[in-house]
């Protein structure tokens, strides 16, 4: 990494007291082959304390000429991603050449090849502090202005950007000037793409993705064009402010680091999104999910945009939000807010309980290092359950009212929370801020526990929270199911009080996960659930049971057998596939893989292949449930553990299928034979025999997990290599991790488990901030839980110098390591 500073709050706030950016063009030169590409800014801006100083921000390989005013300034005084300006006038021009390297861990200007068909593509992410990896900026929130960004890229290439775009001449692209823009919203896509072109009530549309996918995105079209015409007609209905932006293109791009990227006129997606196997409906779901919510970014982060990172809420708990609200009551998929329940939510409860908790809303990011931070399952999950709540309490024409005031007051510029909050007070007459001070300026997760006949409420900091939410009572009906006997509004802590009908066998809060609360049982509703989860009518109920035994057992109160003695009781007969992803995963990743002993795992691991291969023979001949099916087949394949179960596997790899399908397309293949490896029953030979048959990224990956899964000292040696030492991409480095630590390789990776706190500081130090979060979300070894590692990440910790991204993660993974060490020892006693 290179040595770059980071901007405090106090800079920034200086910065933009000083200057007003009037306009920046921006030219780029990608045909300078593929390590680095050219880079010309040309700002113009003001300045009302003439005779200033401050700095422009530019990381780049190397600076080649700076000129301010018609002055030419010494490219020598760079220092650390910083160029001082000196001597301002009122009105200054001030431009900026330099070279610019392409990135491979997708900060900056990332470049990569398709091994399909060896084609280069490049994107441009700006976001939060690698703009200046590809343009000199005055790289914060609150310094907007209009962008004209012109490109020479190879004739073949097409380019997209933020603007409607032309080629000029062959190999020369133009692009219409944006409004005002924040600079971490600058981007382009380029290479030779393939394109798909609408219109929707007047906006063009584009859908793009690399040529080897074209088949693939081909088949979505459809059901893509559809999500976005349907998300927008809804926007424009609630919205006052028409889509505030020329064109609106779709990008689905390759090694993407996070799920899409808001860059207005220009929405950058990962292309795992662009499916080339069959995946579950709740995979589409969440596909449309994550394109609601970056169109809902185009009003709020876009149009409107946060004055500083520490109401980055303001972009993401609002955008999430809406994509479940929008997706549920506009598209096909109604039932988003289930996929909430199931599996978005827990990212903010788990994320809440956690020494790295923060507010929704925090008094205060110092810098852009903590802002990075922050981008967590509070900012989202969390965020967009308060908003939820807040809606309930106002009424959604209330908010929508003070939402569209707040756009009138600041289109195309910025907004703090205070701003927001005032627009929503004034539009409902209610006490917003009192409101905001419980739920967005405090940290932790309540709790709801019927007592008897009242509800006993707590907190994190001895403080409850406002909650509106129901309360359902379930009986028993002649024939032995559950029915709702009566379901009744709460608004806590007003309505402390239950009143159970005298036939109730079930009482359950929160049924109806308005709440964001963790939800406890009373002895009589518990026995009901152990006999009876699924026989509980909703769905939506059913999560917020699942989601409570969760709970349970991640706060060391319930046992991980009887959380598994569950799943094996009511898993089987689970009709949602929402369901029995999110409980199969945590089942197999929490449960099986950490919070059990390992003298006890491998019973563990064969009630739940029973689970699987149950809910494989009940979908046979079931078209409705190929979803389930996939899901269960899945499930059979990772959870294979003995020679008979690996000959299946090898029988299904060779037929290429499953008996009853489905057709075993690559990620099955993949899956199967990730698997085939882990238990030492396929190889070098396999491996390379299925990357040759399918040459994609899919496959590379794909290899590197089996590769690094194999019972093998050298294997996993090479492995670490490359995890550790290498330059691999984030994608790459992602499927080694993947592969590396298997639970029935405990002995094998004893030693690696020691070496990982020794070497994750530096080589999370020298890949920078993404690769950090790969090397502590998905290369700790979570499998270890014992107080010997919990202790080797206590001592990692105590290093002064681990990067900010490498710290938080570390401290996140050690939070869950601590809990399935509780589990475990739960499990003893």
């Amino acid at each position: 990494m290179s040595d770059t500073s980071v901007l405090t709050r106090a800079e920034a706030a200086e910065r933009h007291r000083l200057l007003g950016v009037r306009t920046v063009r921006v030219d780029l030169d990608l045909t300078r082959g593929p390590e680095v590409f050219g880079s010309t800014t040309v700002i113009r801006f003001g300045c009302t304390a003439p005779g200033a100083e401050t700095f422009v921000d530019v990381k780049p390989a190397r600076l080649r000429r700076v000129v301010l005013n018609g002055r030419d300034l010494d490219p020598g005084a760079l220092r650390a991603g910083r160029f001082p300006l000196t001597g301002l006038a009122a009105d200054n021009e001030l431009t900026v050449e330099a070279d610019m390297a392409y990135s491979r861990t997708g900060e900056g200007m990332h470049r990569c090849t398709d091994p399909a068909d060896g084609e280069d593509y490049v994107y441009a992410q700006s976001f939060l502090d690698d703009g200046p990896r590809i343009l000199a900026s005055f790289d914060q929130p609150d310094l907007k202005a209009p962008y004209t960004v012109s490109v020479t890229a190879p004739p073949e290439w097409t380019v997209v950007g933020n603007g409607a775009g032309r080629q000029v001449r062959p190999g020369r692209w133009e692009f219409a000037p944006t409004p005002a823009i924040s600079s971490y919203l600058v981007s382009l896509v380029a290479g030779r793409l393939h394109s798909v072109r609408a219109e929707h009530d007047g906006i063009p549309l584009g859908l793009h993705c690399r040529r080897s996918l074209a088949a693939h995105l081909d088949a979505d079209v459809a059901e893509l064009l559809e999500i976005t015409r349907q998300a927008f007609d809804h926007y424009h209905r609630i919205f006052r402010h028409r889509y505030p932006f020329d064109s609106y293109d779709q990008c689905f791009v390759p090694e993407f680091n996070l799920g899409a990227m808001e860059n207005p006129g220009c929405v950058t997606l990962r292309d795992d999104y662009v499916f080339r196997s069959a995946v579950p409906d709740t995979e589409r779901e969440k596909r449309a999910m994550v394109m609601v919510h970056e169109m809902a970014h185009m009003w709020f982060g876009d149009l409107v945009t946060m004055t500083w990172w520490d109401d980055l809420w303001l972009n993401e708990s609002f955008a999430e939000y809406m994509a479940h609200g929008v997706t549920a009551s506009s598209t096909r998929f109604t039932g988003a807010w289930t996929g909430f329940a199931a599996q978005r939510k827990t990212w903010g409860y788990d994320a809440d309980q956690r020494p790295s908790t923060h507010p929704v809303a925090p008094d205060t990011v110092d810098d852009t290092a903590q802002a990075l931070q922050n981008f967590d399952g509070i900012s989202y999950a969390k965020g967009s359950a308060a908003l939820r709540q807040l809606v309930a309490w106002l009424g959604e024409e209330a908010f929508l009212a003070g939402v569209n005031d707040h756009f009138d007051a600041h289109a195309f510029g910025n907004a703090t929370l205070d701003d927001l909050l005032g627009a929503l007070a004034a539009a409902s007459g209610r006490d917003i801020r009192g409101w905001a001070d419980r739920w967005l300026r405090t940290t932790g997760v309540d709790t709801l526990r019927p007592d008897g006949d009242r509800i006993v409420h707590t907190s994190a900091d001895g403080r409850p929270r406002p909650h509106r939410l129901t309360v359902a009572h379930y009986r028993r009906t002649t024939g032995g199911a559950l029915e709702v006997a009566d379901r009744t509004p709460l608004d806590l802590p007003a309505d402390s009080a239950v009143i159970r009908p005298a036939d109730a066998v079930l009482t359950l809060l929160n049924d109806t996960d308005l709440g964001y609360v963790k939800i406890r049982l009373d002895p009589a509703s518990w026995r009901t659930v152990r006999s009876s989860l699924g026989a509980v009518p909703e769905e939506l109920a059913r999560a917020v049971l699942w989601g409570s035994a969760r709970d349970q057992v991640r706060d060391g109160e319930l046992a991980p057998g009887a959380y598994l003695d569950l799943v094996d009781a009511h898993l089987p007969g689970e009709t949602s596939v929402h369901l029995v992803d999110a409980v199969l995963s945590f089942a197999r990743e929490f449960v099986v893989d950490g919070a059990v002993p390992p003298a006890t795992r491998p019973a563990a691991l064969a009630g739940l292949a029973r689970v699987c291969r149950t809910l494989l023979r009940r979908t046979e001949d079931r078209p409705d449930d190929t979803g389930l099916r996939l899901v269960a087949v899945r499930g059979v394949i990772g959870t294979a553990a003995d020679e008979s179960q690996a000959a299946e596997l090898r029988g299904w790899l060779a037929a290429g299928t499953v008996p009853g399908g489905p057709v075993l397309d690559p990620d099955l293949r993949w899956q199967l034979l990730l698997r085939l490896c882990v238990l030492g029953a396929a190889g070098e030979a396999e491996i390379a025999a299925e990357l040759a048959a399918d040459p994609s990224d899919t496959s590379e990956e794909g290899a590197a997990r089996c590769r690094a899964a194999r019972p093998d000292p050298a294997a996993k040696e090479a492995a670490w290599q490359a995890l550790f030492h290498g330059e691999l991409s984030t994608y790459l480095a992602t499927a080694t991790a993947r592969g590396l630590w298997q639970p029935e390789q405990a002995g094998l990776l004893a030693g690696l488990t020691a070496r990982y706190f020794e070497e994750l500081g530096p080589a999370a130090a020298r890949r920078g901030p993404a690769m950090a979060r790969v090397l502590t979300a998905v290369a700790f070894p979570a499998f270890a839980a014992t107080d010997r590692t919990v202790r080797a990440a206590e001592d990692c910790l105590a290093d002064p110098d681990l990067t900010p991204a490498t710290r938080r993660g570390l401290v996140d993974q050690l939070d869950t390591l601590r809990r399935a060490v509780r589990a475990r020892a739960l499990t003893a006693n």
